[in-house]
């Protein structure tokens, strides 16, 4: 055997010979009592155990070392008997060697114990480091399908309100405490989970929000993205894998966060818009029919004082001593005058119309929250008329 294992002789006197019979392949040690094994076994790393029956409370000492420690523990004796055999495996011993078992198995015993221990040890390793792979593969799955169904949600969010509590909902399965900070082009929205907020926590997200991606300190960090930041306020930095995988993730949600609210903006900017030209309409609307009830008094005035001007020249024409010719072509061009007046004010009528109609299809499309595709397109024809 290459290496030279350790192992523990608990009580085993000179009389059995054993330890010169092992120095040659192990490290043996010579304990004589359990507090000394138990400190020895906590202290140094020892592939097995190697106890002597007559030691007294043997078996006890046994049960002891198999309750903290994984080591195998082999009863030595100097008599062979069925009962003491049973009686060793009954309190968790892994071999028992009679006295004759010394003379011709005790280094291949002993050796393949040993090997199995270490062959377990490793098994055990793996194992671990498996579940740990598992885990961490499961916890990312998990995360992804958080994240995904935040996504598919965000987009129903119809106010800052209603994606704050969406945000911490989907918070709840990474088991962290934070807080948010979101920043429309209306207004600063910063919130805990309970929908309220705290001074000093949003203070701290305003000055942090230009630091950088993340800010960290202590167990506290400061992911920031755009117009949104998060406080995380107890990241786990003694777990490495998911410290990272924190970091990760929930800066994926802070993409869709702030997706969301630039998409809130856009709607909000398209329903103040929209407001504003209504308002403008209806405005419009009101000058125009005061403009129109003042443009059709103003064209009737001045329709009336042609038509007055016409008679009164009519009138005086037999004391001006024109002849007959120079009468009749004076009527013409004051009857001619007459006709372009009228035209004048019926062109007025009509355009004062089209206007009418067009402020009248502006002011229907925008009392209802959908455009209509029919409505915009007689506002188009309207236009054109106008022009």
């Amino acid at each position: 055997m290459d290496a030279r294992y350790s192992i523990i002789l608990l009580g085993c006197d000179s009389h059995l010979g054993l330890k010169n019979q092992l120095d040659e392949s192990f490290e043996s040690h010579l304990i004589k009592d359990e507090a000394s094994c138990l400190q020895a076994l906590s202290a140094s790393s020892y592939q097995l155990v190697l106890a002597d029956m007559s030691c007294p409370s043997v078996f006890d000492i046994c049960r002891n070392i198999k309750l903290s420690f994984e080591i195998p523990v082999i009863f030595v004796s100097s008599i062979d008997s069925n009962e003491e055999r049973l009686a060793a495996y009954d309190c968790g011993a892994d071999d028992y060697l009679s006295i004759e078992d010394l003379k011709t198995e005790l280094h291949g015993r002993l050796e393949r114990l040993i090997i199995n221990k270490i062959a377990n040890d490793q098994l055990k390793m793996q194992l671990a480091q498996a579940t740990e792979m598992a885990y961490i593969a499961m916890s990312g799955t998990s995360d992804l399908g958080v994240n995904i169904q935040f996504l598919l949600d965000v987009n129903k969010c119809g106010n800052l309100d209603e994606l704050g509590m969406r945000v911490f909902q989907a918070l709840k399965s990474y088991g962290i405490s934070c807080s948010l900070q979101m920043r429309s082009q209306f207004v600063v929205k910063n919130m805990e989970a309970n929908g309220m907020s705290k001074s000093l926590e949003s203070k701290l997200l305003s000055e942090m929000k230009d630091q950088g991606r993340y800010v960290d300190f202590g167990h506290r960090s400061v992911m920031n993205y755009e117009s949104v930041s998060l406080l995380v306020k107890n990241m786990p930095i003694d777990d490495e894998n998911k410290y990272g995988a924190i970091k990760d993730n929930v800066f994926s949600l802070l993409q869709g966060i702030d997706a969301r609210v630039k998409a809130l903006d856009t709607l909000d900017s398209l329903a103040l818009e929209k407001n504003l030209v209504r308002s403008l309409t209806i405005k419009m609307k009101d000058l125009m029919s005061s403009v129109d009830e003042s443009y059709q008094v103003v064209m009737k005035d001045i329709a009336a004082v042609v038509e007055d001007m016409a008679d009164s020249i009519e009138g005086s024409m037999q004391y001006l001593g024109m002849s007959e010719e120079q009468e009749t072509s004076l009527q013409t061009t004051i009857e001619l005058a007459i006709v372009r007046t009228s035209k004048v004010f019926n062109e007025g009528l009509n355009l004062d119309k089209d206007l009418h109609q067009f402020l009248v299809h502006i002011d229907g499309l925008f009392k209802t929250d959908k455009i209509n595709p029919a409505q915009m397109t007689k506002i188009i024809e309207s236009l054109e008329k106008l022009a």
